[in-house]
């Protein structure tokens, strides 16, 4: 295991050499999951042991397993204590069953990488931890085909392994992944004194660690406590999220500074016990990270306080705010399928209702019934473009070798706000892959748009003109003439159609020509002058200018 050397005044940039093996490119798309808190109460159904939602495991396991994740992360709170007091049975420690619990992943070849939270928070937790999980360190025998393994040392202090196995990182094929502990460390300290604090004597090991991944690599940070929280305002630097006690606001900025100029685009987190996806910008505002709070897998569910911590806290420190709400979701039990593929990611959020409709605190483990709720992503080599409510789309536009992708009209329609009134942004993200010299039915490279869904549950989008410019060379005159050749979307099956053919609704119409305002949905064209195609549709995907409709 390759550790990195750091002193508490001074910063030393050494690494042992396995922390240079490079991960290999990922040649195929892969995937991992993403669950949060699992706590339960006193085990009155028989199926939720030692404070442990076994129940709910076991049903997020067998949906792991069934999409062929290659690991699960957890973020935190692995049991609701850390002695089995709720059933009489205080002598009795929890985080075994945790681990007990995760052994259908590991029979499945799939490993289970977890973080501490607040209910496990002590010491002898830090010292359980990468004992009943020693592929923390990159250890025992479930450590399928990671890499890299990394936690910080501290030369200087009378335990400089404290965090060893609680914060780490690993590599896995095009990417790496961080995960940050802030509680007790396994020599019973907190940097300063506190777990407000515990992070930022961490921020210069994670940037060494983000700067050093493989080029084109993807990073991915994970957390118990969040960026900017929704129930809980104690967060991953402070107390709240403009606390500058003791250089809070200066660790920040360089933690964000950080994940921007390595291209880590998202951060997950847990403890607030319900689905919130946003961009959070640093108190400095030079850099921006989108946040996932990750839902409740446990027994109890949070409501977001009334006014936002952004608003009570930043605005008044900073003379702004640094959060933009993209989504929320109360009152469900869920969990995250991230799709690796190449440069682009795609991020699937599946959840159920919680069985009692509303906030509660279960006593008895509901069948779970999971959909999509929904679908964002990025690409390395893409942009992002944040479109307000009642903003145009056509700030999205895009190149891609000798491609160009534009959206010529468009409004962002919701009326979306989340919990505490403030109105819900979309995210749009534009990514590409060449198109495969060998398909000659392809006449442009293939552009993925991720992020204009109309609501949670719904793949259906605003209505929206999108075309792309294509490569005339081997198009036939009359393909171009007859409505056989224009802007096409992938399906399920990856064959191409014809993008209007998976609308919502509207007709089917060929258009010689530019587009021009009044066209309806359904209506779709070519522009000879321009040399590009589009189409009115309400839906977002993989698209490509196609010959072979």
């Amino acid at each position: 295991m390759s550790k990195l050397h750091c002193f508490p005044i001074l910063f030393v940039l050494t690494l042992a050499i396995a922390a240079f093996i490079s991960a290999p490119v990922g040649a195929e798309a892969w995937k991992f999951g993403v669950m949060a808190d699992t706590q339960w109460q006193a085990n009155l159904d028989g199926k939720n042991p030692e404070t442990v939602a076994v129940g709910i495991i076991n049903q997020l396991n067998k949906k792991f397993i069934a999409e062929k994740v290659k690991f699960v992360i957890q973020v935190g709170d692995l049991a609701e204590e850390e002695t089995n007091t709720l059933n009489g049975r205080p002598s009795e420690r929890t985080m075994d069953t945790r681990a007990l619990a995760a052994e259908p992943l590991y029979n499945a070849a799939i490993d289970f990488y977890p973080l501490r939270g607040n209910h496990d928070a002590s010491q002898t937790a830090a010292l359980e931890l990468p004992k009943f999980f020693p592929q923390t360190l990159g250890s025992g025998s479930s450590v399928f085909n990671a890499l890299n393994f990394s936690s910080p040392i501290f030369y200087g202090d009378a335990n400089p392994y404290k965090l060893e196995g609680l914060t780490y990182s690993f590599d896995y094929d095009n990417a790496r992944f961080i995960l940050i502990d802030q509680f007790t460390r396994a020599d019973g300290t907190s940097y300063l004194g506190s777990v407000h604090t515990n992070t930022i004597d961490q921020v210069d090991w994670i940037d060494n660690r983000l700067s050093t991944k493989p080029a084109g690599s993807h990073a991915f940070v994970f957390s118990h406590k969040n960026l900017i929280g929704q129930y809980h305002g104690g967060d991953l630097f402070g107390t709240q999220p403009a606390d500058n006690s003791h250089g809070n606001v200066a660790a920040r900025n360089a933690f964000y500074a950080s994940m921007k100029e390595n291209d880590a685009r998202y951060f997950f987190g847990g403890h607030d016990h319900m689905h919130h996806r946003s961009l959070v910008t640093s108190p400095d505002g030079q850099a921006s990270v989108t946040q996932i709070i990750s839902t409740s897998d446990g027994y109890k569910f949070h409501i977001p306080n009334s006014t936002s911590f952004d608003l009570a806290f930043n605005v008044p420190a900073f003379g702004g705010r640094r959060e933009i709400p993209l989504a929320q979701e109360l009152f469900t039990i869920g969990y995250y399928i991230v799709t690796v593929d190449g440069p682009r990611v795609t991020v699937d959020h599946y959840s159920s209702p919680n069985g009692c409709s509303g906030d509660c605190e279960l006593k008895v483990t509901p069948a779970l019934n999971f959909s999509k709720r929904e679908t964002f992503g990025y690409s390395l080599n893409g942009r992002q473009f944040v479109v307000d409510q009642g903003e145009s789309y056509t700030v999205v536009r895009d190149s891609f070798r000798n491609t160009t992708a534009r959206v010529l009209a468009g409004t962002n329609e919701s009326a979306a706000k989340v919990y505490d009134g403030r109105p819900v942004s979309k995210a749009v993200n534009t990514g590409w892959a060449p198109r495969d010299d060998e398909d000659v039915s392809l006449a442009s490279n293939i552009l993925t748009l991720w992020g204009m869904a109309e609501q949670l549950g719904s793949e259906k989008t605003d209505v929206y003109v999108l075309s792309l410019s294509f490569d005339r060379t081997g198009v036939h005159p009359s393909d171009l003439l007859l409505g056989h050749f224009g802007l096409a979307s992938r399906d399920a099956d990856g064959n191409w159609r014809n993008a209007v053919d998976a609308n919502f609704g509207g007709g089917k119409r060929f258009v010689l020509g530019p587009w021009k305002p009044g066209f309806k949905l359904g209506t779709y064209g070519i522009d000879l002058r321009t040399h590009t195609a589009w189409a009115v549709i309400n839906h977002v995907g993989d698209f490509a200018v196609s010959q072979d409709f």
